[in-house]
């Protein structure tokens, strides 16, 4: 018997809503919530983002950014000569952080605190865990308010199962939502592989994403 047709799945881009309104609020991430959105009434000018991939953490920086008027930058990207341009709107959000230039990132800390700017940087490990050369940036890093954001609960992973497939213009129905949820690793990255195998999938075989083909692909993910 000849395979039905496949479709060519082209790699075409997703963006998920980072707007405050699409943001999932739960016990996972109440504490990291409630943080941004205490803003300017921070501890102290900096704070930091902890949590694995795909946590919300970059959603959460949005936020916070739509609400002070920080850029955002990547730690890669931080370079000393940059560090007055990058405060030029007192705040800054530095993503991925650990990846950053110790020397660039102690005098970007030391800078914030000498105009009054905020930070917020995210990582996926805490700041106090960074292996670092210089004693006087490991100082400041002990020293850094964290919030960490934790793995999701069962309605949160539904919840967030959901979102990304709107984000994808996917219909899912509740069965297939449940199905999804107890096959696969309760993480948030793991919800975001799902739908995009899902997905991809879907358009390949130019059929609606259903449970029969989800079962196809995570009977063995449980």
């Amino acid at each position: 018997m000849p395979l039905p047709p496949r479709q060519l799945a082209l790699a075409l881009e997703h963006p998920e809503s980072h707007a405050r309104d699409d943001f999932l609020a739960g016990a996972c991430n109440e504490a990291a919530l409630k943080l941004v959105e205490s803003w300017p009434d921070w501890p102290g000018n900096a704070a930091a983002l902890v949590g694995p991939e795909g946590s919300g953490k970059s959603h959460l920086a949005s936020i916070w950014a739509s609400l002070s008027g920080a850029r955002i930058v990547s730690g890669r990207s931080l370079e000393k000569a940059d560090l007055m341009a990058a405060l030029a709107t007192a705040a800054l959000v530095v993503e991925e952080a650990a990846a950053a230039d110790e020397r660039a990132l102690f005098h970007l800390l030391n800078l914030a605190r000498e105009e009054e700017a905020f930070l917020l940087l995210t990582t996926r490990t805490p700041p106090a865990a960074w292996r670092v050369a210089m004693p006087d940036l490991g100082s400041r890093l002990r020293a850094l308010p964290m919030v960490t954001l934790k793995p999701p609960d069962d309605a949160m992973l539904r919840g967030v199962i959901v979102k990304l497939a709107a984000d994808r213009q996917l219909a899912l129905d509740e069965a297939l939502v449940r199905y999804l949820s107890t096959r696969i690793e309760r993480s948030f990255a793991a919800a975001r592989a799902a739908i995009a195998a899902l997905d991809d999938e879907a358009l390949r075989r130019g059929r609606p994403a259903s449970r029969a083909l989800a079962a196809e692909l995570f009977r063995d993910e449980s």
